[in-house]
């Protein structure tokens, strides 16, 4: 399907963006053989993120994974189905998991000369304006310091989180709230279908979304093909609804190539493009609000 000259246009302009929001999902981080950390794709995936500092771009990563981390540690098996899992026993493997994944990272920024921070975050963090307000000034702080904060969902503490959506939708209100003016989304799917590719081979590849129409929205699926991370094209869709809505250019990529990320700042046809739509109000807050009601 070849591109409009509008959507070339939307492409290019990714060049010129400054503050960047990076999602990375479970599955994306793990060696589906073993479900240990792919410790090539995590090189790659902070050797990217440090080239856009290095371009001047403020840059944070969401990352999801402590979870699976901890369980991975303290040798608990994988192989329940979702939902069998008590909370005191996720919340257990995250304590476990985010201490655990958040060294790795830091070694791995610090041979890149850069340096990372760790920021987790509750519904409170959003919904409460004085917190809201405190984490928004920590964000700009650290920009302004050249940090690439690297957040979470605080699963030792909280039980909404968990069940939140594998970071897609987290990452979009981080990127709501320090006024990002793009988010990537690396998954374990190329972007958005007309239908379920793995399940109708005449599925078509959606390129852009100019407007996230209701059509749209219904066309999310509250599954996924991988039984690591919790987020399907749901809630990649409710993500993008709140990015486009706080007028942030969102993109759904397939984390199998992380290199991508470049290749999307350089304007290049990979994944879904959202358009951010400056011509609504969003109250980041309420939804946030709605969403745990």
């Amino acid at each position: 399907m070849k591109e409009s000259a509008s959507c070339v246009s939307f492409r290019q302009r990714l060049k010129d963006k400054k503050r960047i929001v990076v999602k990375i999902g479970s599955s994306s981080l793990q060696h589906p053989e073993t479900g240990d950390l792919d410790y090539t794709k995590l090189d790659v995936l902070v050797r990217e993120l440090c080239d856009m500092r290095n371009k001047g771009k403020d840059v944070a990563l969401v990352t999801s994974g402590a979870i699976a981390v901890g369980r991975k540690a303290v040798h608990l098996k994988d192989s329940c189905q979702p939902g069998e899992r008590t909370i005191a026993e996720k919340q257990a493997c995250a304590a476990i998991g985010q201490a655990r994944l958040m060294m790795i990272y830091q070694k791995i920024f610090a041979e890149y000369n850069q340096v990372a921070a760790q920021i987790l975050m509750t519904k409170n963090t959003i919904v409460d304006n004085l917190n809201r307000y405190n984490a928004h000034n920590t964000f700009s702080e650290l920009f302004k310091l050249g940090v690439v904060p690297i957040v979470n969902e605080n699963d030792t503490v909280a039980t909404y989180e968990i069940e939140f959506g594998d970071n897609d939708s987290l990452s979009a209100i981080v990127a709501a709230l320090v006024e990002a003016d793009l988010l990537i989304l690396l998954s374990d799917i190329d972007g958005l279908y007309t239908d379920d590719p793995r399940k109708n081979k005449d599925a078509e590849f959606i390129q852009v979304v100019e407007e996230l129409s209701s059509e749209l929205m219904e066309m999310g699926k509250p599954s996924t093909g991988s039984n690591v991370g919790t987020g399907g094209m749901n809630t990649k869709l409710v993500a993008a609804k709140i990015a486009t809505s706080s007028n942030i250019d969102m993109v759904i990529a397939n984390s199998k190539d992380i290199k991508a990320l470049h290749r999307i700042l350089d304007g290049q046809d990979i994944g879904t493009l959202f358009v951010g739509n400056q011509n609504t109000y969003f109250d980041l807050p309420e939804f946030v609000e709605k969403m745990h009601s």
